[in-house]
């Protein structure tokens, strides 16, 4: 046996290797272990607290919500292993709060993030455009660097958008996307089998080659959700299909040129924001505020295991493969996942 092949095989080795462990440790993650921790977080975790930014009127205040990072429900695991980023469950508690308190006048939402799965991003959109026709309160967004795809879907249905001039927004469009790694495997040696119910139960295999008539079958699927994508801008920027499209085909673009075809408003930073639903809607005294979860004995254990396994890059990557999702799926994401 050559050199290459002894090489070949020593590296299949390790990816397999390292792939049992990671799936060893998720299971454990999701066996007893996983659910007594999941317990303790849920049964010390205080409920979600209030962060005044500030002061002034208490009956009348503005809240601010925040979506920092990819919009995807990990579940419950990544509140343990997982480093701070979005928390999709939090995030829609703070929506239902803001719709169930009368003392919250407006709300700004200051969008981080390049998108992230279709489903998660729908249920945001629902519950704003929810919230806005029931109590009619107001809803102006503040773009950061990044508010592409789904950032920009759940940005969509605001009465006002601002961003910086250079915002990366844009990105409109679906993406789903997976591996191929059956020619490798074979040149290793490495067979496949598989027993299937039906002729698409193994779609978007990653060791085999998709057929045509798979492709054509998730073409349909996401020209679905696109179709949808365009709805809501169509509606929350009172746009045409015409207008949407021609702009709508997967392209970023920064602030200025966002502002230029009417997918925003005007200029300005998050402060800037705040002071502008307050003039508009005689806020002036109003107080100001952000949700923050209250640390429980779930968030010291949190920060102690993150202190002891680290915070750097290879610990994050880890991380992702032990909470995120594995099956490709439909995003409204720009960039890799």
């Amino acid at each position: 046996m050559n050199t290459k092949r002894w090489i070949a095989l020593v590296v299949a080795a390790a990816v397999l290797g390292i792939s049992l462990v990671i799936n060893s440790a998720f299971a454990f993650l999701q066996s007893g272990f996983g659910e007594s921790v999941d317990e303790l977080m849920a049964t010390t975790e205080s409920s979600i607290s209030e962060v005044v930014i500030e002061d002034g009127d208490f009956d009348n205040r503005v809240a601010v919500l925040n979506v920092d990072g990819v919009i995807q429900d990990t579940g419950e695991a990544s509140s343990l292993f997982g480093t701070a980023g979005y928390n999709h469950s939090f995030f829609m508690e703070q929506l239902e709060n803001v719709k169930e308190d009368p003392s919250v006048k407006a709300v700004v939402l200051t969008v981080n993030s390049p998108g992230g799965g279709v489903v998660e991003s729908a249920e945001i959109y629902d519950k704003i455009t929810e919230i806005q026709e029931e109590t009619d309160k107001p809803f102006y967004v503040s773009m950061g660097a990044t508010a592409a795809s789904g950032g920009y879907y759940i940005a969509a249905p605001a009465d006002k958008i601002f961003v910086n001039e250079e915002t990366l927004t844009g990105s409109i469009g679906v993406i789903m996307q997976s591996v191929n790694y059956g020619e490798l495997a074979e040149n290793l040696g490495v067979d496949f089998v598989t027993i299937k119910s039906g002729p698409y139960k193994d779609i978007m295999s990653p060791t085999r080659d998709m057929t045509e008539d798979e492709r054509a079958l998730l073409q349909e699927m996401l020209d679905d959700s696109y179709e949808s994508f365009v709805d809501v801008i169509e509606e929350g920027r009172d746009m045409t299909e015409a207008e949407v499209k021609a702009v709508a085909d997967g392209r970023v673009m920064n602030g200025r040129q966002a502002v230029e075809v009417n997918l925003a408003d005007d200029f300005g930073f998050e402060e800037d924001v705040i002071e502008q639903v307050k003039t508009d809607f005689d806020l002036g005294n109003a107080e100001v505020f952000q949700y923050g979860a209250s640390e429980g004995w779930g968030s010291l254990l949190s920060m102690k295991v993150n202190s002891f396994f680290g915070n750097d890059i290879e610990t994050q990557m880890i991380s992702k493969l032990l909470t995120e999702y594995s099956s490709p799926r439909m995003m409204y994401l720009y960039g890799d996942k």
